[in-house]
């Protein structure tokens, strides 16, 4: 099978590039609205880009060429605290996905405990095995939709000790999710070695 991505309608696409592109991690952002509401939404568009300082990238779609609560948010503040979510968190982060009107607390919807967070305004997940906190350094527009692409800057992380092995999160306990093509997930239960040549 061969594919030419200029033939393709815009669903597609998409339905190819994430059945193609996986496991993809998931960024599970925490954003405030400029009037301080508070929002939590999961994004699969989501990796590390550098280590010095730690930067990871986010990208958000738009629904209907209108901008995500999370993508005007971070536009608004240039704060959020992403944290990867683990398997015992797996629900609660879908139901943080649902198109919802911008006043409606998600931690609450997904039965999720809001605590401030160290350095910037957002709050952080209690229940979340990893949460960084991170800082807008920029912010591009890709694609035909566009997309709303961010770097952020990690400024401060929390990690569970629950999780941590040797100063690291441990894949193995932390099963952390990935997403795959449609609703299927995996996750990091069964972590394997090839040694480097």
């Amino acid at each position: 099978m061969e594919v030419d991505p200029a033939l393709l309608s815009a669903r597609d696409s998409y339905r190819l590039m994430i059945a193609c592109v996986i496991p993809r991690p998931i960024g599970w952002a925490s954003t405030l609205a400029a009037d301080g509401t508070p929002n939590l939404a999961p994004f699969s568009y989501f990796g590390g880009v550098a280590a010095t300082p730690m930067t990871v990238m986010l990208s958000v779609g738009r629904r209907n060429g209108v901008r995500k609560d999370t993508a005007s948010n971070l536009l608004a503040t240039r704060e959020a605290v992403i944290h990867i979510p683990h398997h015992a968190l797996g629900e609660a982060m879908v139901a943080t996905s649902a198109e919802a009107a911008p006043e409606v607390d998600e931690f609450a919807l997904a039965g999720l405990t809001p605590v401030p967070s160290t350095r910037v305004r957002p709050p952080r997940i209690r229940e979340a095995a990893i949460a960084m906190e991170a800082v807008l350094t920029q912010h591009l527009e890709v694609g035909a939709s566009p997309m709303d692409l961010f770097l952020l800057e990690i400024v401060h992380l929390h990690l569970d000790d629950a999780f941590v092995v040797d100063g690291l999160p441990d894949a193995g306990r932390l099963r952390a999710l990935g997403r795959l093509g449609g609703a299927a997930y995996c996750d990091t239960a069964a972590p394997f070695e090839i040694p480097r040549p």
